[in-house]
């Protein structure tokens, strides 16, 4: 169940910006808005762990040399603690990262991404699972995510998580579209 959860809590693909300055700044942005404290719920949606309900406190920072973002902490269900961490770098036109220690390992590796305002899609990958994990800033103070994987050619969501900004300090506004 830990490898579950720890292999499919962030991933997803999403749509891009209309020029590259553009996107830079749009994504620049988005990644700001992740930077600090976040806790909230999370449940296991679909498959064998269905219903499973988990508590998620992430803390959220930004590079200073590089496009993209850390959310490092541990998710928890009952008395049963993972440590969570996962790393995302803008590499040309696309992302790329891990969650936990990669494919190689128990996580899974990001393989594609891309950032629109107030979301952020990365596809996911670790050997025959393929999947994404969409996460969208609704305010300044909430992070709503979802992890689907591929079965056949449709995208099944498998695990929701609403995360609030513990920290008190919102670090500016997503433009909404």
């Amino acid at each position: 169940m830990k490898n579950c959860l720890a292999a499919c809590l962030f991933l997803l693909p999403l749509a891009g910006a209309a020029s590259q300055a553009q996107a830079a700044d749009t994504d620049e942005r988005f990644f700001r808005n992740v930077e600090g404290q976040w806790t909230g719920p999370g449940e296991i949606v679909a498959g064998k762990y269905k219903g499973t309900k988990f508590t998620c406190t992430l803390a959220g920072t930004t590079p200073e040399d590089a496009v993209g973002m850390t959310l490092d902490g541990s998710c928890r269900v009952g008395v049963f603690s993972q440590p969570m961490k996962a790393t995302v770098m803008r590499k040309g036109k696309t992302y790329t990262g891990m969650f936990n220690d990669g494919a190689a390992g128990k996580g899974l590796d990001v393989t594609s991404g891309t950032v629109s305002r107030d979301r952020v899609v990365f596809g996911l990958n670790r050997k025959q699972l393929n999947g994404a994990m969409l996460a969208r800033i609704a305010d300044d103070n909430t992070m709503n995510v979802t992890v689907s994987v591929r079965v056949e050619q449709e995208l099944v969501p498998v695990i929701g998580m609403s995360l609030k900004r513990v920290d008190g300090a919102a670090v500016g506004s997503i433009a909404k579209n």
